[in-house]
């Protein structure tokens, strides 16, 4: 019997691997981009290159207010987020090719932002395979997925590789 790790894993591993560069204070995300089997890049969140990141200077917080309607109520919904830090996905798409990206799977350890979402939606990628879940963006980002076209999946059940992951705040 093997213990040879299935592609799903293997990839995710690498971008859990990838994810302990980052020195975002709130969550180590890591992404890689995949051509069939073939890796074409990997990339983490994190301060743009050569300036001070969330370690040295802070975090750099700002709170985003969607309104939400469902069955005719109104909810309010708050979010904050860092703005200091490039995204993981964000940083995947600027250091790979347009060509690489399509027909591509993109495997990141979080689940994609709004933003993220819509990056990717129009890069060229047809799979979008995550680990952990991201609740306030859930929804609109999986109907963004479904009308796009791409698949859109998360491992449930997956470990990630011992030491990959850090304590950090939501």
């Amino acid at each position: 019997m093997s213990n040879r790790k299935d592609w799903d894993t293997y990839f995710l591993d690498i971008a859990y691997m990838a994810s302990t560069r980052s020195r975002c204070n709130r969550r180590h995300v890591g992404a890689v981009l995949v051509q069939g089997k073939k890796l074409l890049g990997t990339a983490y969140n994190g301060a743009p290159m050569g300036v001070p990141d969330c370690t040295e200077a802070g975090c750099m917080l700002v709170e985003e207010i969607e309104l939400k309607v469902v069955e005719n109520i109104e909810e309010v919904i708050r979010k904050q987020r860092c703005i200091r830090t490039i995204h993981a996905e964000q940083n995947l798409l600027l250091f790979t090719d347009r060509e690489d990206r399509e027909g591509s799977t993109v495997y990141v350890t979080d689940q994609p932002c709004w933003t993220c979402a819509n990056m990717l939606a129009n890069s060229g990628v047809i799979e979008i395979v995550f680990h952990r879940g991201y609740p306030k963006d859930h929804e609109k980002v999986s109907h963004l997925m479904v009308d796009r076209g791409i698949v859109f999946r998360r491992m449930e059940g997956y470990e990630p590789p011992p030491g990959t992951v850090s304590d950090v705040v939501n």
